[in-house]
């Protein structure tokens, strides 16, 4: 038998889906309409976004303007009681206010809504009521659906308030795809915790110099195997006259080679030597780089990190990129 808390839990998480899901379904009608020349509005944008509300939707305001500034949206969260207050100032002709209210009602957004307007700055709000006032003093509203609040009594902006969160997001990834913002960007915006350490270059991490194993065509398995142990990559990279990779040489290929007690004096790194080793270009992330040496066809703990001419510039090992993704 279900207890009473997660009765309640569960009834509040099915409206709150049930709300998501007609949310979707507006968008296919005039609050799509309104989504697309939003989305136009705040590219064609010279300033900057700024976002309000108050209350709940305050709230929400500050978590949609955090998004939209770590995805290339230059934005900040103006509170409309400071705005009252002086921090007006902080509002240009070239910017453009984005005002968060689901009754559109809230006195509060009065003083930014007039400064707004005598500067004749673009406006956009988000609200439940589209006959509100400040449906009424925007040039683009996004009309949110009417939709039963999770709160029991029904009265504790809930629902209403995920819908927000919601449409901001989707705003924010929308504006992600039209301004082409990526991987590197997306860590310039975020070089620390996690998320920073994952989308670091794999030039930031690699070995350089008299760190990176390296050999010729003609150097006996001998010398091969004492670089290989003294710098512990388990490989050796192979390079031509012209300082070019032109092969590798791995504990993999090494283990043959002793098993058939070849000569190590007369066998040379070129007789059994990888003529097509994986590499990598040095502006590729961590991430990226981890998920292809993890390759469950061809795996490898070792990467030499070439230019476009193909001479070695560096080498990272699985550990260092391991390392990125347990840093918080």
């Amino acid at each position: 038998m279900t207890s009473p808390p997660l009765r309640i839990a569960r009834q509040a998480l099915s409206l709150q889906y049930d709300g998501l899901n007609q949310l979707a379904r507006e968008l296919e009608g005039p609050l799509g309409e309104a989504f697309e020349q939003a989305i136009d509005r705040i590219l064609h944008t010279r300033g900057r976004v700024v976002v309000t509300g108050i209350g709940k939707s305050g709230h929400i305001a500050r978590k949609i303007q955090s998004t939209l500034a770590s995805t290339g949206t230059p934005s900040l969260f103006v509170h409309p009681a400071e705005a009252a207050h002086g921090d007006l100032g902080v509002f240009m002709a070239d910017d453009l206010l984005l005002l968060l209210s689901s009754s559109g009602e809230s006195a509060e957004l009065g003083p930014l809504l007039k400064h707004a307007r005598r500067l004749n700055a673009e406006r956009i709000a988000i609200t439940s009521n589209p006959a509100s006032t400040l449906a009424r003093s925007v040039q683009t509203c996004l009309t949110l659906p009417v939709v039963p609040e999770a709160c029991p009594m029904g009265l504790a902006p809930t629902t209403s308030t995920l819908l927000q969160l919601a449409l901001g997001d989707a705003l924010a990834m929308a504006l992600l795809e039209r301004r082409g913002f990526g991987e590197r960007d997306f860590q310039l915006l975020h070089p620390g915790g996690q998320l920073g350490s994952q989308l670091r270059l794999i030039e930031e991490l690699m070995h350089t110099g008299a760190e990176m194993p390296l050999g010729t065509p003609d150097m006996p398995l001998r010398q091969v195997i004492v670089e290989m142990t003294r710098k512990a990559f388990g490989c050796m990279g192979v390079i031509d006259g012209d300082g070019r990779l032109c092969g590798l040489v791995s504990d993999g290929d090494l283990r043959p080679t002793l098993e058939r007690n070849l000569d190590l004096d007369s066998t040379t790194a070129a007789d059994i030597m990888n003529r097509k080793p994986l590499t990598a270009p040095p502006d590729i992330v961590a991430r990226e780089a981890l998920r292809f040496m993890n390759d469950p066809h061809f795996p490898v703990s070792s990467l030499f990190v070439v230019g476009p001419d193909r001479r070695p510039v560096g080498i990272v090992h699985l550990h260092d990129l391991l390392r990125t993704e347990m840093t918080r």
